[in-house]
């Protein structure tokens, strides 16, 4: 199917294909969306209610996966691995489920590329898309004529940092979901059940112990004054936010976060392993060295790391090696310097640089498993001692209660 303004153009396209046409008939624009939904397999859902033009501007808004973007690249190496010219590649991909990237933006580059661009260029139009990274490793595989098995790199590439992913997600869910239910159990009880046991409480007219006293004025805080304290959290995230958007204040907070106990060793160990397996993946596919720090830097989001790989490239330009001013920053591991000195002794540095990356993607999933393991105790104390608070609070004014009683 081609949207094209008459048959004589739509013929014109099918021979840029490099297809013979048997026939050329008009389409319905019922039938075109029907048939293009039944192509790529789509599920009904309340998106297929929009008109196309509203679907098409939801679907360019959202950033795609990195999970997604793999795939995409995949089915692209494979077509063309099998033989298909790229426009044809290209416009089969516009009927091959891609979730996230929406079939727009394979039509696009089908156009840009039958005008006579490149693909990288034609890529390099959609910033959203397509990175900086993934627009350099396409121009170099184009270069040397290696296209395909540069997308089959480029796939594995997004699909390790897709896994990578994963393991933070997976490590920070269950203590992320017994935190907001324990919070929303405490909350709970101290608005709604606690002063019902408080009436009966006051109609005793017994001296209640300190812990109870205490509870009680938990309590009125949590029922008169929460709108206050809604309002506190909210300026206090606002704040945050305002500060973490300054330059000296994400400077602060990422220093913090590389030197937070536990913590702070995972979050090094995913940027070590992260610039390792970017900067790999681009010297591996031809990128320029300066042009793969490049793009390297961008993608870092820490800041003080990423100022370390800017005064590398500096240095890199003045035609020094990059393991010395790898190790003159302070910031890399002496294991990940000595390894690039060896890939540079030994002409293979994206080798060594993707050791480098195996071995701190290896210990990132062990350090994941330990600061799983040691927050879940942590949790649970913390747990155990709010909740043995409420007991202990109202069970001793219910003692209380009875010994007044029995007198």
């Amino acid at each position: 199917m081609l949207e094209v303004a008459d048959r004589s153009a739509a013929l014109v396209q099918i021979e840029r294909l490099g297809l013979f046409p048997v026939a050329v008939d008009a389409a319905k624009a019922s039938a075109i969306a029907a048939a293009a939904d039944r192509a790529a397999g789509r599920k009904a859902d309340w998106r297929g209610l929009l008109p196309p033009t509203l679907r098409a501007a939801m679907a360019r808004k959202r950033k795609p996966k990195l999970q997604e973007l793999s795939t995409f690249t995949q089915q692209l190496a494979n077509l063309l691995n099998s033989g298909m010219p790229l426009t044809v590649a290209l416009n089969s991909m516009t009927h091959l489920e891609s979730k996230g990237i929406p079939a727009d933006v394979s039509r696009d580059l089908k156009q840009d590329v039958m005008e006579g661009r490149s693909l990288s260029d034609a890529m390099a139009k959609q910033p959203r898309i397509f990175s900086d990274l993934y627009v350099n490793m396409v121009r170099a595989g184009e270069s040397s004529g290696a296209l395909v098995e540069v997308l089959r790199r480029m796939a594995d590439h997004f699909e390790r940092f897709a896994q990578v992913q994963s393991k933070f997600t997976s490590a920070l869910v269950y203590p992320a979901f017994v935190t907001v239910v324990g919070i929303g159990i405490m909350f709970f009880f101290m608005s709604y059940m606690l002063p019902k046991f408080l009436s009966i409480f006051q109609g005793m007219n017994v001296p209640l112990p300190i812990m109870t006293q205490m509870l009680v004025k938990l309590s009125h805080l949590f029922s008169g004054y929460w709108w206050l304290m809604l309002g506190v959290v909210v300026a206090a995230v606002i704040l945050f936010k305002r500060f973490q958007a300054t330059a000296e204040g994400k400077r602060k907070i990422d220093e913090w976060r590389m030197k937070a106990p536990v913590f702070g060793k995972v979050v090094k160990l995913n940027l070590f392993g992260q610039f390792a397996r970017t900067l790999s993946t681009l010297l591996e596919n031809g990128v320029p060295v300066l042009t793969a720090l490049k793009i390297t830097e961008q993608i870092i989001p820490n800041v003080i790391v990423k100022d370390a790989i800017a005064k590398t490239r500096e240095e890199v330009t003045d035609g020094k090696t990059i393991a010395q001013p790898l190790a003159r920053s302070k910031i890399f591991p002496q294991l990940m310097v000595d390894l690039v000195k060896i890939g540079e002794d030994t002409g293979d540095v994206p080798g060594a640089l993707k050791n480098v990356a195996d071995t701190y993607e290896n210990e990132l999933g062990i350090q994941l498993r330990v600061m799983t393991n040691m927050i879940e105790p942590v949790l649970i104390i913390v747990m155990a001692i709010g909740v043995g608070f409420l007991l202990l609070s109202v069970l001793s004014a219910m003692f209380a209660i009875t010994a007044n009683i029995a007198r």
